[in-house]
């Protein structure tokens, strides 16, 4: 797989990016809680992802993708353990962003290991 090409990648840091931004637009009423784990959150899949998209053919990028599912889980879980679920915008944005950091790092992960088992017979 060529560097910069990794549409998955591409994804989590499109979806980064509209989690870091979105406190902006999303009702948080300036709760820290909020506010920090959607920035910090998705500024761990933005950077994971670039990470990802420049090593695309080393085994660290197997580590990034895990990553970007790490990243995905805790922005999933984030409105309950910091308590920001009755901010529904927040709330939502980091429950879809989580899922797709998730679904981008495991299909990534799912994909290479099919290719992976198609270029080295049993």
């Amino acid at each position: 797989m060529k560097a910069w090409t990794r549409w998955q990648d591409w994804v989590a840091v499109v979806a980064g990016v509209y989690a870091i931004l979105s406190p902006i637009w999303v009702s948080t009423t300036h709760e820290g809680g909020a506010v920090a784990s959607l920035i910090v959150l998705g500024a761990l899949l933005v950077i994971t992802g670039l990470y990802s998209l420049a090593r695309a053919t080393t085994l660290s990028s197997v580590a990034a993708q895990w990553l970007l599912v790490l990243w995905g889980v805790l922005l999933f879980v984030a409105p309950w353990v910091i308590t920001y679920t009755s901010h529904s915008g927040a709330a939502w944005t980091s429950w879809i962003v989580g899922v797709i950091g998730v679904l981008a790092g495991l299909s990534v992960s799912l994909t290479g290991d099919l290719a992976h088992r198609r270029a080295i017979p049993h």
